[in-house]
């Protein structure tokens, strides 16, 4: 019996001989590697291959796999392969080597674009019904968290809820007022260089102050907090989930919403109808500007037109839209962040969803509430 294994190649005509000898394991692999590399030459020659397996004294997986690669490069050009003299008990495992990657995928067919735009769509339908089942679902989570602060209100966590308002509300005050100042300059020079043509300068002021009022000054604002504030909060929650300090929390019995996403929505809340104010204001400060040193309108004109101009339902349908602007951002951040998989790339794309969705829900908010104000003549 041979303790190394051999495989002899002998031509005979346009026919390959090839016989293993000997133990063809995996004790041997550098062996059996080397003498199947020896007669690949000789095999791409030949016009037909034939393994007699009457000399082998054991076989094992790996040893079946090398025999079997060189039949396979034997039959790869369209020359015949075949195995002769296998032993009984080598059949088997032979046959189920053989059977491993043997059958070629199928090239994948080119879809129909109808077909595939379909498929999206619908696609697209059921991610929409899932995203509105998890709003739906964190709004009701808030609401039984408002109730059992409203029964025990004691269990409101007041240290979180001033940080909170601190962090969203204070910390922005200067960004968004820069910004709506920028705002309402920007639309008192457009008004003034085009309304000059006819002669009505002056409605420039009424653009500037039911525009700032009613839609641009409480829309800026909420843009700017989804984008500073909403991205912060759905990368704060994401890290904890990732971290699964979230699932400790409930380990302990302390609810994630009235720990975590309560104080944020409801700083929220407070916050928003605040900056709205406070950027309106800015906005108005900054059209009077441009009033004055591009339209030739003294402070005291500016104001006294202004006061023609606007009324209190004007300021009263800015602030109301806030608030209802504050919830969505809140729930839209908190659920995406509680969305978070373990991974980085997971953080950065629920991020990102987060804003966009805020963001665009908080247009549509915008349009809704213009139809209904309108509607009740306000």
């Amino acid at each position: 019996m041979n303790h190394e294994p051999l495989l002899l190649a002998t031509p005979s005509g346009d026919v390959l001989n090839l016989r293993p000898e000997g133990p063809w394991t995996a004790a041997n692999v550098v062996t059996l590697e080397t003498l199947s590399r020896s007669v690949g030459t000789d095999v791409d020659r030949s016009r037909a291959v034939t393994l007699d397996m009457s000399g082998v004294s054991a076989l094992d997986t790996l040893g079946a796999w090398v025999l079997e690669k060189l039949s396979r490069r034997a039959a790869s050009s369209g020359r015949s392969a075949e195995f002769v003299g296998v032993a009984d008990h080598f059949s088997g495992l032979l046959e189920e080597v053989r059977q491993v990657n043997l059958h070629t995928p199928a090239p994948a067919a080119v879809p129909n674009p109808v077909l595939a735009r379909l498929g999206d769509l619908g696609k697209s339908t059921v991610g929409a019904r899932e995203d509105i089942t998890i709003f739906l679902q964190m709004l009701g989570a808030l609401f039984m968290a408002i109730i059992g602060v409203l029964r025990r209100p004691r269990s409101l966590r007041l240290t979180s809820l001033v940080y909170q308002l601190y962090r969203i509300g204070w910390q922005a005050i200067p960004i968004v007022a820069l910004i709506t100042f920028l705002i309402g300059a920007i639309i008192a020079q457009q008004g003034f260089f085009h309304f000059r043509r006819f002669g009505a300068e002056s409605y420039t002021v009424d653009m500037v102050g039911i525009l700032v009022l009613r839609e641009l000054g409480v829309l800026i604002v909420a843009i700017m907090v989804a984008g500073r504030s909403g991205s912060a909060y759905t990368a704060e929650l994401g890290s904890m989930k990732m971290r699964e300090e979230i699932d400790a929390l409930s380990t302990m019995g302390l609810d994630p919403v009235d720990v975590l996403i309560l104080p944020r929505v409801a700083a929220l809340i407070i916050a928003l109808p605040i900056l709205t104010f406070i950027g309106s204001i800015a906005a108005l400060y900054g059209g009077g500007l441009v009033a004055q040193f591009y339209g030739d309108m003294g402070p005291a004109i500016y104001i006294a037109r202004l006061h023609e101009a606007i009324s209190v339902t004007h300021f009263e349908v800015g602030i109301l839209k806030a608030p209802f602007m504050a919830l969505v951002i809140g729930i839209v951040a908190c659920s995406e962040g509680l969305r978070v998989k373990g991974s980085a790339e997971s953080l950065g794309r629920q991020t990102t969803t987060s804003v966009v969705k805020s963001i665009f829900l908080v247009i549509v908010l915008d349009g809704l509430f213009a139809v209904f104000f309108a509607s009740i003549g306000m």
